[in-house]
């Protein structure tokens, strides 16, 4: 069997759930790579999937990732929308680069922990590790940070093989879009940086 008909085989398998969650988070990153608020909506009909999806996997360091973004999401409508005090995009200061660290580093301790003695996991600190930087990250998106996109590419990089590795090969194939987008994204976000420092500049 070539590895093409496999791929199409297993795309033909893929359960209709799983369509949908692919569907609906294909939507929120290219919303969000507009920078338009409206990502939000499509990312929480995706993850609420997903979390039952990656549960059933036993990928449950992912599966409370989803419920994370779940929470990120309703935050990010409201940071994205007040239109008292907007949130431009910008470059993270050296104190929120601190904090996504820290979010990463007290993350992958206590889920990697949890998974290795709580879970039958058979890949807890991979688990983990894609978790743990995808949360730094997200919390740098809902910042409208643009360092967001290269936290969460590095996420992404992990997480394909271990995807295809549990039987989710149409969603490894979409973390094979975010990274594409999430390149795409930086920069765009910073050609908008750029356009409103020289707004700023005149």
């Amino acid at each position: 069997m070539s590895f093409i008909q496999h791929v199409l085989d297993q795309f033909i398998a893929t359960p209709f759930w799983e369509w949908i969650a692919f569907l609906f988070a294909l939507t929120q990153v290219f919303l969000a790579y507009l920078n338009k608020p409206q990502n939000f909506y499509a990312g929480i009909l995706s993850v609420v999937i997903y979390a039952w999806l990656f549960f059933e996997a036993g990928l449950y360091a992912e599966s409370l990732l989803n419920l994370y973004y779940l929470v990120i999401s309703i935050t990010g409508i409201f940071i994205w929308t007040r239109t008292s005090n907007p949130n431009p995009i910008s470059y993270s200061t050296a104190k929120q680069l601190f904090i996504a660290f820290t979010i990463f580093v007290v993350s992958l301790g206590v889920i990697f922990y949890v998974l290795k003695n709580y879970t039958p996991s058979t890949v807890p600190f991979q688990d983990a590790l894609v978790a743990s930087i995808a949360w730094s990250g997200s919390w740098l998106l809902m910042k409208r940070k643009i360092e967001n996109w290269l936290v969460l590419n590095v996420s992404n990089l992990i997480a394909i093989p271990l995807q295809y590795s549990k039987g989710l090969e149409l969603t490894s194939l979409l973390t094979v879009v975010y990274f594409i987008m999430g390149i795409a994204g930086y920069w765009k976000w910073r050609k908008i940086i750029k356009a409103n420092s020289d707004v700023i500049a005149l």
